[in-house]
C-alpha cells in the first residue's frame, strides 16, 4: 500500500509539472507581481475574484497561478518596492454584471482609482487598486481583436510623460510575432494632445496597453512589476536583453533587468520552470543563476 501511494504521487507530481511547463511555454510572456509576505493570499483572493483558475506551483517564494489561462507569478521576497498604478490589468468582460462583481471583490480593502460607472468608452468601467496594491481596469465591452481576458496596460507619467507612443514602437521593433494594432491621441482639453490616451499592440502575440498622462502622480514604474520573457534559446534572450538594455536600460541580476523606460523585464530560459522544478537539478540550477546577469541557456540547462 505504501508503494502503490507513492506511485500514484509521483504520478500526480509528473502530471502538475508537465501541465505547468505547457503552461509557461503557450504564455511567452507574463507578468510577475512582488506580494511581499501575502502571496497565498493573494493567489486565494485573485482565485475567488476572477474564477476561471487554478494554482500551478506552489511555494512559500514563488506562486504561479493560471487566470482564464493566462499565467501569472506572485513574488513573495526579491524587489522591496511595491506595485503601484504605472503598471495596471484591464479587464475585458461583455456582460456589466461580471463587470460589477469583480469591482465589488476588488474594492474590499482596496481604493477607487476612478469610480464604477459608465464612461463614453465602457457602459461600465472602474479603475481599483486592491488591497495588495495591484491595479485593475475593470474594462466591459466587445474584445473585438483580442480574447485575452488581462493585459498590462504601462502608464508613462513624470519624466516618462509623453514617451509611450516611442515606446510601443520600440517594442513591437524589438519583439518577434509584434503588430501596433491602434494609438489613440488626447482630444484638446484632456491632456496633451501629442500624448496616447491609449494604445494597444502584441509583443510575441501578448496584448499590451499603454497610455501617457501628465497629471502629477506621484508614482513611476518599479520592479514590483515585471514581465517575464520565455525565450526558446540563447539567441532570443541575447536579442530581448541587449535590446531592452540598449540606450540608457541596466542589468540587475538573475536575468532581470530594467529598460530605459523604466519598465522591469525578466528574460528566461522557456524550461527555467521545469529546471527549478526538479528536485535533483533545483540547486545546482539556483547555484548557477544567482552568479548571472544575462542568463546563459546552455549552463543552466546543463547544471
Amino acid at each position: 500500500m505504501p508503494l502503490y501511494d507513492e506511485n500514484e504521487r509521483l504520478k500526480k507530481q509528473t502530471r502538475v509539472l508537465t501541465d505547468l511547463n505547457y503552461i509557461i511555454m503557450n504564455n511567452s510572456i507574463y507578468p510577475c507581481l512582488t506580494i511581499r509576505g501575502k502571496i497565498a493570499e493573494a493567489a486565494d483572493f485573485y482565485l475567488d475574484t476572477f474564477g476561471d483558475g487554478q494554482i500551478n506551483s506552489s511555494n512559500p517564494i514563488v506562486i504561479t497561478l493560471t487566470l482564464s489561462g493566462q499565467l501569472f507569478m506572485l513574488l513573495g521576497d526579491g524587489p522591496t518596492s511595491t506595485p503601484n498604478p504605472s503598471i495596471s490589468f484591464m479587464v475585458l468582460s461583455e456582460d456589466e454584471k461580471e463587470t460589477e462583481a469583480y469591482y465589488n471583490k476588488l474594492i474590499d480593502g482596496g481604493s477607487t482609482l476612478m469610480p464604477l460607472d459608465k464612461y463614453p468608452w465602457s457602459p461600465k468601467y472602474a479603475w481599483v487598486q486592491d488591497k495588495f496594491g495591484v491595479s485593475w481596469q475593470l474594462y466591459t465591452g466587445a474584445k473585438n481583436d483580442t480574447n485575452q481576458k488581462f493585459c498590462p496596460t504601462l502608464m508613462f507619467t513624470g519624466d516618462k510623460a509623453g514617451k509611450a507612443e516611442e515606446a510601443v514602437h520600440f517594442y513591437t521593433g524589438l519583439f518577434h510575432d509584434s503588430e501596433l494594432q491602434g494609438i489613440l491621441k488626447y482630444s484638446e482639453g484632456e491632456d496633451n494632445t501629442n500624448y496616447v490616451k491609449h494604445s494597444q499592440f502584441k509583443i510575441k502575440q501578448f496584448v499590451t496597453m499603454a497610455m501617457d498622462s501628465s497629471a502629477d502622480h506621484g508614482f513611476g514604474f518599479v520592479d514590483a512589476i515585471s514581465l517575464v520573457v520565455n525565450c526558446r534559446d540563447q539567441a532570443e534572450i541575447d536579442r530581448y536583453w541587449d535590446g531592452l538594455i540598449a540606450g540608457g536600460g541596466r542589468e540587475v541580476a538573475c536575468g532581470w533587468l530594467v529598460d530605459k523606460y523604466g519598465v522591469s523585464w525578466q528574460i528566461v530560459p522557456d524550461k527555467l520552470g521545469k529546471w527549478m522544478s526538479d528536485p535533483e537539478k533545483f540547486q545546482r540550477v539556483l547555484n548557477a543563476l544567482m552568479k548571472m546577469k544575462k542568463l546563459i541557456y546552455s549552463e543552466l540547462e546543463n547544471a
